[in-house]
């Protein structure tokens, strides 16, 4: 079993639904949450509550270092559509996530930061792991 380092992990986004994803460059910082809904099911007698697992809840984070030849984000949050993801948490490997998205972005900064950005991202179809 291999261990990775996060920083050879890669994050390609397109700008339409059907688009080409291209790399976004200068992300630090990602995340993706695969939880399930969770239906309870315990019955009177049972020894313990039971559950039935419902759907996936994608969604994710990523965060990164504004720059101003690089505007997929900013495109990818005005549209009305979905884009597609590709979080490879290691470029050495061929494993990844990827699908559909809506997306928004936050721009921050200060007077002693540099000008950083952040995308939520949630599931507008189906998601897969290769």
């Amino acid at each position: 079993m291999a261990r990775y380092h996060g920083k050879n992990g890669r994050v390609y986004m397109s700008t339409s639904n059907a688009g080409a994803a291209t790399s976004l460059g200068n992300v630090s910082d990602w995340s993706i949450s695969m939880a399930r809904d969770q239906a309870e099911t315990t019955s009177m007698g049972d020894a313990n509550k039971t559950y039935a697992m419902g759907m996936r809840d994608i969604k994710g984070t990523l965060a990164g270092f504004w720059d101003n030849a690089i505007d997929t984000l900013f495109t990818a949050a005005a549209l009305e559509d979905s884009v597609r993801i590709f979080i490879y948490p290691a470029a050495i490997d061929t494993k990844y996530w990827y699908g559909y998205a809506f997306v928004d972005v936050s721009v921050s900064s200060g007077v002693a930061a540099a000008v950083k950005t952040s995308c939520n991202f949630v599931a507008a179809g189906a998601w897969g792991y290769v």
